[in-house]
């Protein structure tokens, strides 16, 4: 573990520290500051919009960085190892979605029930589907480095998430929200969430990066470009939490139980996916390169895109949004563990060719 986090810098390497005292400050100001933050919830695209101006501009700081670095020509490579990614595919989009929506059900809907209430367990519910139902993109490579996985090869991975992602996450989001929690999913305003947070950051994200190219190079684009949005991105992340958990305070300071309930689902699901695709890769005989990144993609999730779309259905102080920031807190420390299971096993998958 101690060789992992000499890999990574002091913001990834502290993140959970980090969320954590973001989560402090956003709650001290919720409670000492009720009319600001009555008043920047109140800023919000259209009337009944529930996507939150504020929040919205910083999750796009977050997100058009990330799809920046998304090189959509290395899908041309796809053919070249298939078992890897088709494992990754079903994964993520078979299994992940639906066996969250699974252990959600059973621990807030059966277990949890008892000390949460139904309409919180309903939201909780909600936000933790919500979570699993986009796979990770921007941090993923973190992981995949820190684990020794094939960078190409991730960028392969993450672009095809991508491209499903387009047209699969509204639907698989309003059928198992809907049938899992009962609650109502507006369909158009799940389709405006998808476009605004993740098909247009991805157009101009593009194009940027197509037309910056071939005007200054790929080195000058690497090395040059996307280092200046390292901070503006950190810093937008942890403006969003401070946001939210101004929201979601008078939730926090009388809920505080549900934060540590809300973990249990969200580490089970996080494990189960891991170890399935890991499992998964080693039984097709995947190269070691390949499994790691796979593993740690089935794991991880898009929690920006998650976070945004439980605001714009829900609002900023709702439950869900609650369960998609718990998800922020417990994923860095999770991934690190995964990263040292595939590191230390490694052997298992023999030499590559």
């Amino acid at each position: 573990m101690s060789n992992l986090s000499q890999k990574m810098n002091v913001f990834e390497r502290y993140l959970t520290l980090w969320v954590a005292l973001c989560m402090g400050l956003g709650i001290l100001i919720g409670k000492t500051a009720p009319q600001v933050v009555t008043s920047l919830q109140r800023m919000e695209f259209g009337t009944g919009s529930h996507i939150n101006i504020p929040i919205a501009i910083l999750i796009w700081l977050m997100i058009y960085p990330m799809m920046l670095k998304i090189d959509f020509a290395s899908i041309k490579n796809v053919g070249k190892k298939p078992k890897g990614l088709l494992v990754t595919l079903f994964v993520n989009w078979l299994v992940k979605p639906f066996s969250m929506a699974f252990f959600g059900w059973v621990f807030f809907k059966l277990l949890f029930v008892p000390w949460l209430g139904v309409e919180s367990a309903n939201q909780y519910l909600a936000g933790v589907i919500i979570l699993a139902a986009a796979p990770c993109t921007a941090m993923v490579f973190v992981w995949s480095y820190l684990a020794g996985g094939d960078a190409a090869y991730t960028l392969v991975q993450v672009s095809v998430n991508d491209l499903i992602m387009l047209v699969a996450f509204a639907p698989i989001v309003r059928f198992l929200v809907s049938g899992a929690s009962g609650l109502e999913v507006p369909f158009q305003v799940l389709l405006y969430s998808v476009i605004i947070f993740v098909v247009i950051p991805l157009l101009l994200g593009a194009m940027s990066r197509w037309s910056l190219i071939q005007k200054n190079g790929i080195n000058w684009f690497n090395e040059k470009f996307l280092p200046v949005f390292q901070p503006i991105t950190i810093l937008a992340l942890l403006a969003t939490l401070i946001l939210i958990f101004a929201f979601q305070a008078e939730n926090i300071t009388s809920r505080w139980l549900d934060v540590f309930l809300i973990a249990v689902p969200i580490l089970i699901q996080v494990y189960f996916n891991a170890g399935l695709a890991y499992g998964l890769m080693k039984l097709l005989k995947v190269p070691y390169s390949v499994a790691a990144p796979g593993a740690l993609i089935g794991a991880s999730n898009f929690f920006e895109l998650a976070v945004a779309t439980a605001i714009a259905l829900y609002g900023p102080g709702s439950g869900a949004a609650l369960a998609t920031v718990v998800g922020v807190l417990v994923e860095v420390p999770v991934m690190l563990s995964v990263c040292s299971f595939c590191t230390n096993t490694k052997s298992w998958f023999g030499k590559e060719k």
